[in-house]
């Protein structure tokens, strides 16, 4: 194969952390089948790495939470500028900011094909601070403009998102698909054993937000100990400066002298965290598909999560979790005490939430779906049958 024959695929990304943490798996699918990716982001620490993986590394000047709108039109000519230079056959937008800015642009330049992939509907659909709810406000008009556009499909990873944007009018039916996350390594996130108890240890692994729900987290931890039940948890993650809803440091300092509490910062490998768990958790307000749910539940690890859109697609109540409704301490000490308690019940929850992750949330397997659609949109975008073969690697 000739170099000027791959299928040439750009993913706009805000931060490179955030490709290289949730999007590579896919990303490296699409390599492998003979396509020249390249990946246009806000670069700090990540870089090198990407470009290790033998993708094309374009350097952005934005930032996650600016919501200027100078800045805004300024990111649209900037990124149009790059698609005219680059002409990429695909984009694929990850999360509301590029697919809104990234969309604009892409109509801009005449890309002939894009993937608009919404992690999580948050601040547009009336969630976070005042700020953000104004200028997501702002932006639902825009997101239905570009989400609505004949070349482009919307990727979700959940039903519920899917649901919400149809019934709002926002993206057409058949434009939608949902693909659950970027694809978990089932090999690398291989089953642990339990460690020893007690203390019955509850991990949470994500950013120290509100939204994620750490507070009642602590509270319901705090509970239990107050209770006479050896509970420890492990916090692995940090605030997010950038959210609104970020955990105050001062509070972060408070939690670390709690009794049964460890802050381990930020988790190179969470395996680490799971080797030392025996319950994960993460009590959030909503989530598009919780990276960290799938690690665990790879890992062989029973959960307890919140009865919100996201975590239901990992959490199965009953079934390989224990589901409670957010912001409720209460009831959240009672589904960990419920897991600490029987040991056997964990041990049915982990072999079904490994079940679970190997039916289609398995790196190979979400990788061979995302490349459908690719191949789908570039058959479309150039006008041959749907089913035409594209060019695959040599």
């Amino acid at each position: 194969m000739t170099e000027r024959a791959r299928p040439k695929l750009l993913y706009l990304v805000t931060e490179d952390w955030y490709f290289w943490s949730h999007r590579l798996p896919m990303a490296r699918a699409a390599r492998d089948a003979g396509f020249d990716v390249a990946v246009a982001t806000r670069v700090d620490a990540h870089g090198p790495r990407i470009e290790g993986e033998g993708f094309r590394l374009l350097p952005l000047p934005w930032r996650r939470r600016s919501v200027n709108p100078a800045g805004a039109l300024a990111d649209v000519a900037a990124i149009a500028r790059l698609y005219r230079r680059e002409r990429p056959d695909i984009v694929h937008h990850v999360s509301l900011k590029p697919v809104v800015l990234g969309g604009l642009a892409a109509a801009a330049a005449g890309v002939p094909a894009v993937v608009n992939a919404l992690t999580g509907l948050g601040s547009a659909f009336g969630r976070g601070s005042v700020k953000a709810r104004l200028a997501g406000a702002a932006a639902r008009p825009l997101l239905g403009a570009v989400l609505r556009r004949r070349n482009s499909v919307t990727v979700l990873q959940n039903g519920d998102d899917r649901d919400h944007l149809v019934a709002t009018g926002l993206a057409v039916a058949e434009r939608c698909r949902v693909i659950r996350g970027s694809g978990i390594d089932t090999v690398r996130y291989a089953v642990l054993p339990e460690p020893p108890e007690p203390p019955v240890t509850v991990g949470f692994v994500g950013r120290l937000l509100a939204d994620k729900g750490v507070r009642p987290l602590v509270e319901a931890q705090q509970h239990l100990r107050a209770e006479g039940l050896d509970v420890a948890l492990i916090l692995a993650g940090t605030p997010d400066p950038e959210n609104p809803t970020a955990i105050r440091p001062d509070e972060v300092e408070r939690w670390r002298a709690l009794p049964g509490v460890e802050l381990a910062g930020h988790v190179e490998d969470v395996r680490t965290v799971w080797a030392r768990s025996h319950i994960a958790a993460l009590p959030s307000r909503r989530e598009g598909l919780p990276k960290s749910l799938l690690e665990a539940a790879a890992c062989g690890r029973a959960i307890v999560a919140t009865d919100v859109p996201g975590c239901r697609e990992v959490a199965h109540a009953g079934e390989n979790a224990l589901l409670v409704p957010p912001d409720d301490a209460a009831a959240l000490a009672g589904a960990i005490a419920t897991l600490a308690r029987d040991p056997d019940l964990r041990r049915r929850f982990a072999a079904a939430g490994r079940r679970l992750v190997e039916s289609d949330m398995a790196a190979e397997r979400v990788g061979a779906r995302t490349l459908d659609l690719y191949r789908s949109l570039l058959a479309a975008a150039r006008g041959a049958p749907a089913g035409a073969p594209e060019p695959t690697a040599p």
